[in-house]
């Protein structure tokens, strides 16, 4: 591996220029990019996540829009809409920020079902679909949604079949104390948020993304690992607490956030700890609990240490 090694540690020590702490955030936020996946990142407002994904965009050299939900968001407003040209007497099209490479999608609770919806066909299919005209979207074109885990009312709960279609469910922490008072001292300093420029974000050469993906895909799992995230994701379809397991496509995009652990630690193989750490961001989201294991407290993170605890490892 030669271009993810440069992409990690390039990426890493620019986003440190700006942020403080967050490293499980970033980590995954890059194996989301790198795995060329989208992901549901939840966390209370003000802990950065917005700044994070701009520096990303900064460092990695691809276009990057923000869109800040409201109950009212149209699909048009979204997506774009034809807008007839009164000089040519022709139509044209005029296109909304889901034609970039890096979304930022933020309280994506707060949009309506029917906005909701149209996002599926661009984070599945890569591309856009309007009055019937399909419009490509860049192979590089990565979703990453905020939610605010605390406030709910106003808001639209994403259905299973939309959130199957994020690869990781990423939570947002508080920094620690000694975190928190770098903050303040950076700010005393004089750094500003609104201003990335004075920051100096040095981005990577231009086609190293690309190449960083291919060498993931190439990243090897023995079959006997391949058992282990099948074992893992067939028990959680009779797990007693869960009405809905996990799916085989959640197989998969656990197969596909473990390589991505691997290549954190500089592996180009992967080992059963690589699984264990992807199984949290990786399937949290997509199974559903009994009503009745929810009153008693339990929740899915606590389902998947528990799965990951039943099921053998391979040796």
């Amino acid at each position: 591996m030669q271009a993810i090694p440069q992409l990690l540690s390039h990426s890493r020590n620019e986003l440190q220029k700006a942020i403080v702490g967050q490293q499980q955030f970033i980590n995954e936020a890059l194996v989301t990019i790198l795995c060329g996946g989208h992901a549901l990142v939840e966390g209370v407002p003000g802990l950065a996540k917005t700044l994070v994904v701009k520096i990303l965009a900064r460092i990695l050299q691809i276009d990057f829009q923000r869109v800040q939900c409201t109950s009212d968001l149209m699909p048009a407003d979204l997506l774009g809409t034809n807008v007839l040209n009164m000089a040519t007497s022709a139509f044209t099209l005029h296109r909304g920020p889901i034609f970039t490479e890096l979304l930022l999608v933020d309280e994506i609770n707060r949009m309506p079902p029917r906005t909701q919806a149209s996002l599926l066909e661009c984070m599945e299919e890569r591309q856009v679909t309007i009055d019937g005209v399909r419009y490509p979207l860049s192979q590089f074109f990565t979703v990453l949604a905020t939610q605010n885990p605390v406030e709910f009312e106003g808001t639209y709960p994403l259905p299973e079949a939309q959130l199957d279609r994020f690869l990781l469910k990423i939570k947002v922490d508080y920094p620690t104390a000694n975190e928190e008072v770098r903050v303040l001292e950076e700010h005393q300093q004089g750094f500003d948020a609104r201003n990335l420029d004075q920051v100096g974000i040095a981005p990577l050469p231009e086609g190293i993304l690309a190449q960083a993906r291919a060498e993931l895909r190439a990243v090897n799992a023995e079959p006997t690992l391949l058992q282990y995230v099948t074992n893992i994701a067939r028990t959680t379809r009779t797990w007693p607490a869960l009405a809905l397991g996990a799916s085989p496509r959640a197989a998969i995009s656990l197969l596909l956030v473990a390589k991505g652990m691997a290549v954190l630690e500089d592996r180009d193989f992967i080992v059963p700890d690589d699984v264990k750490k992807a199984a949290l961001p990786a399937l949290r989201h997509r199974m559903l609990m009994k009503p009745e294991a929810e009153l008693e407290g339990i929740n899915t993170d606590r389902v998947v240490a528990d799965v990951l605890a039943s099921v053998e490892v391979p040796k």
